[in-house]
């Protein structure tokens, strides 16, 4: 296998999480050669485990690709995680902000110069019953018809053995955890397209339904249609308008 070229701190993340992933984690990887070895790609995995990022993690990382995460910014507050996301190029995003602004500048950096762009496109771990992949968010399909770069899906199941996040019970013995990663999609209708919020949907629906299918093959199942998340309970003083 090719080796990367790391930086100190990238080094130090690697000691830190690679003896975790050995233990904890008995892995079956698929497709690892439809992620690029160079140059810029959006990798678009399914989210049904808040362990799952490492999960995802390790399986880039023997590509070999770095990657980074785009991640809520909240997290690079707590002590010592936030300080090594920040030495290993993670990139924070303020969701509902100017600030997200930065975040996709900083996306497109990343993108320019040849990086391993990580987003979940459904934002947050599904809340389908079942754990199926949720409908999506537009901010992966944004950046590839900004960029042009190619976007990659990927399916993990598994992780949501290690850490439930229905019932957030964590177990911590070494559990089969199974990752995909399928051809590039098909995004090539809308090239030259303009944004607009019709446009951008279509493109997600089209990335989400092929990490589902990527998923179906893991679990050996007829996939649902894509699960429309529960809307957001309205506020007090949204209630008394």
């Amino acid at each position: 296998m090719a080796q990367l070229r790391l930086g100190f701190w990238q080094r130090v993340a690697v000691m830190l999480v690679l003896p975790v992933m050995t233990v904890l984690t008995r892995k079956t990887w698929i497709g690892r050669e439809n992620v690029p070895r160079t140059g810029p790609v959006i990798l678009v995995p399914n989210h049904v485990s808040h362990f799952d990022p490492l999960v995802v993690a390790h399986f880039i990382y023997r590509v070999p690709r770095w990657p980074r995460f785009l991640g809520k910014a909240s997290i690079w507050n707590v002590p010592i995680i936030g300080y090594l996301l920040r030495k290993t190029r993670q990139i924070p995003v303020e969701r509902g902000s100017a600030e997200a602004v930065r975040s996709v500048e900083a996306l497109v950096t990343a993108l320019d110069e040849g990086g391993a762009v990580v987003i979940y496109p459904e934002g947050t771990t599904t809340r389908h019953p079942d754990l199926w992949p949720m409908r999506g968010k537009t901010g992966a399909a944004r950046l590839a018809l900004l960029t042009g770069a190619p976007v990659v899906p990927i399916a993990t199941w598994g992780p949501q053995t290690i850490f439930d996040p229905r019932t957030n019970r964590l177990r911590l013995r070494r559990t089969p955890v199974t990752v995909i990663a399928g051809r590039q999609v098909d995004l090539s209708r809308w090239d030259g397209a303009p944004p607009t919020r019709a446009v951008l949907q279509e493109m997600t629906d089209a990335i989400m339904l092929d990490i589902r299918d990527l998923l179906a093959e893991i679990r050996d199942g007829e996939p649902p249609a894509l699960y429309d998340r529960p809307a957001r309970r309205a506020s007090t003083s949204e209630d008394a308008s």
